[in-house]
Order: structure tokens, then sequence, then C-alpha cells
């Protein structure tokens, strides 16, 4: 008995999980299959309501339309308001109890309707409420994804911090990485320019391409890509700057590329300091034949370099060469109090609240003698 009854939960449980996925979908065939649920329960409430003769509240019709606006598309929620809208009037004005309260809410309740139908006929995407930020949700996460940095191999550590000035996860700075065979590592810190939520899109679009082509192409045909996509796109304001580094991690040697994008800083062992690196070049999205000057360098055991978005070193009461001077200090002064390890947040925390998103990486080159490395070579001794 036992048996049967859990084969028949878990076939319950495998069709209810077959439903949310096809409404995840979005097809027809599940709005329609949903509307058919909802105007059933209406349906079983109204006969419930008859038989022991109480009158059904509006509120209750209010709760339905909540859950249709949320679940379902334009047309089959325009059905559920007609029904709705059938049964509240038939239930609130077809017997002896109606008052001029009901009579006003039912006026409320129709107001109601007309303002769901309206705000689902104005969905740009045709999805239903709960499934447009349930699909946005999903694009957002595989991107964030696309930009964690690899494992790196021993020896090798990069820490990132970002704090985005509006609240909202959909940020307009983003990072893209990518890692072949296990030896060159390729990252970029794009910081698309606008403000506020409606930046977020045109991130999560312009991360989607970056994070196709890095890897894929030398750092220059990289940058020349991306600037062309940019330029393809319909809004005036689809500008980014952006930073590219190309890394050996077997001998240290890297390249950096940079868009218009704050200058990278070197921590140099030899005498503690961060330098200011020359890569240079134009934004993206400016001009046609943008042209970039790309730096190399070597990083040795026991140092880092830093790349970080504007919003870190820009503000109303400095400029750009003094907010480079003043990061350098800062981090100067959070490795001589911590090291490295946690400085990418350490350093976010002195920035003050600005409109601008910021965000910070550190790629580091752990010292031969250091506790990361020690704790490497130790674990390799006992496998």
């Amino acid at each position: 008995m036992s048996s049967a009854v859990g084969s028949v939960v878990r076939g319950l449980a495998s069709y209810v999980r077959q439903r949310i996925a096809g409404w995840r979908t979005g097809s027809r065939a599940s709005q329609v299959f949903l509307l058919a649920v909802l105007v059933a329960m209406v349906g079983l409430t109204t006969v419930l309501g008859a038989l022991v003769e109480v009158i059904i509240p509006v509120a209750m019709w209010f709760l339905f339309l909540m859950v249709g606006t949320m679940l379902l598309r334009f047309v089959p929620l325009l059905v559920l308001a007609v029904v709705l809208g059938g049964v509240a009037v038939w239930t609130s004005l077809g017997n002896d109890f109606a008052t001029a309260s009901r009579e006003s809410a039912l006026v409320i309740f129709a107001l109601a309707l007309a303002l769901a139908i309206y705000q689902s006929s104005r969905q740009r995407s045709g999805l239903p409420m709960a499934l447009s930020e349930a699909v946005l949700t999903q694009l957002r996460d595989r991107l964030q994804r696309q930009g964690v940095v690899p494992p790196l191999p021993d020896g090798w550590r990069t820490q990132s911090a970002t704090i985005t000035a509006n609240g909202p996860s959909y940020a307009g700075d983003f990072l893209v990485a990518d890692l072949r065979e296990g030896r060159w590592l390729e990252m970029a810190l794009v910081d698309v320019c606008g403000k506020g939520t409606s930046v977020g899109p045109q991130a999560l679009q312009f991360a989607g391409a970056l994070g196709g082509l890095i890897g894929a192409l030398p750092p220059a045909e990289l940058m020349a890509a991306a600037n062309a996509f940019l330029l393809r796109q319909e809004s005036e304001e689809s500008l980014a700057t952006a930073v590219h580094i190309k890394l050996d991690l077997v001998t240290g040697d890297y390249t950096i590329t940079s868009a218009g994008h704050p200058p990278a800083l070197h921590w140099h062992l030899g005498h503690r300091g961060w330098s200011i690196d020359n890569a240079r070049g134009m934004a993206l999205g400016v001009i046609e034949e943008a042209e970039f000057a790309p730096s190399s360098g070597r990083l040795h055991p026991g140092e880092a370099l830093m790349f970080y978005t504007d919003g870190v070193i820009e503000s109303a009461d400095r400029d750009l060469d003094e907010g480079i001077d003043w990061l350098r200090q800062v981090a100067l002064q959070a490795v001589d109090a911590r090291g490295f390890t946690g400085m990418p947040k350490r350093v976010l925390k002195k920035v003050p609240r600005g409109d601008d998103d910021r965000a910070l990486l550190v790629l580091e080159r752990l010292p031969l003698t250091s506790p990361e490395r020690a704790s490497e070579r130790h674990r390799g001794l006992a496998g």
C-alpha cells in the first residue's frame, strides 16, 4: 500500500515539475493549461459559494487577478479578466445581498481589471511578469558565470569586488575571462557607459558578445570586434571602456590592451609601490578606426596587477589623475596592512559613495615563500 502511495506521489511530483518546466518555456500549450486551471478554480469557488449560500467577497477575485497577471500572457489574461468580471458581477449583483459598498468594490475591481490588461499589453517581451523576470535572471546568471575567473594553476590568484551604484545586480561593470591549455589567461574588465538600471540590458548584451569572442581572437582584433559591435547598435549611448590582459601563466609575461579605460596598476616588489601602466586606446563605440597602443611586461613572484573602473577613482572634487594617485595611496596602505588578501573589498570600502558602479580586480603571482605556496607544496608532498 505504501509503495502504491509513494508511486502516486512521485508521479504527481513529476507531473507538476513538467508543468512548471512547460510554463517556463512560455509555450502556448502551457498558457492554455494554466488558464484552464485558473478558470476551473474560479468556477469551483463560485459553486462552493452558491452551495453554502455565502456571498464571495470581491477580494477573492482580486487574488485570482493577481495570480493571472503574474503568470499569463496578454490573451489568456484577457480571457481570465472577462471570466472574473462576469462572475464578480453575477455573485454580487445577482442576489438580494447587493449593497452600495459591494457596488463600489466592483467599480474598483473593474478598474483593476483594466489596469492589469493595460500593463500586460505593454509587456514588450510578450511574456508574463513572473516569466520575464525569470528569463532575465537566468540570462544574468549565465553571463555572470561567464565572468568568473577559471581556477588558476599553483602560484596564481585573482580577487575581485564590485559595488553597484543603485543596488540592483544588473551592473554596467562586468568581467569576462578565459583560460586555455592551463597556460593562457585572458580577462577583460568592461565599463558600459551610462547610469541607473537602464545600463543593465546593454551590459548583459555586450557581455554575451564579448564572452563569445575572448580567447578566440588576438587582443587587438578582439577590441576591434567589440568596437564594431557597439557601433552597430541603434542606441547613441552604446559606449564602453575596457581593459584586456593576456597572460602567460608559465613565464608571467603579459600584454595589456586598453580602450579608454583607466590605466592598470602594477605592484613592483622591488620598490613596493603601484606604477601606472602605459597601455592606451580609444573608447569602444566612438569611431570606426579606433587605435590601441598595448603595453607588455612580466609579472614576477610577489607582484600583482590591479584593474578597476572609473567609478573607483572619479568624484566631483578631483580629476582623473588625482583619483589615480588617491587609489595608489589607498592600495599601498591596504597591502602594507594585510597584504593582497581581501584587498579589493577593503579598497572599495574607502571609495566615497557615488552614482557610478565600482569594480576592482587584482591578479597576483604568489611569492615563492608565501604561506599559500607553502600550503600548495605541502599538499603536493602529501599526495
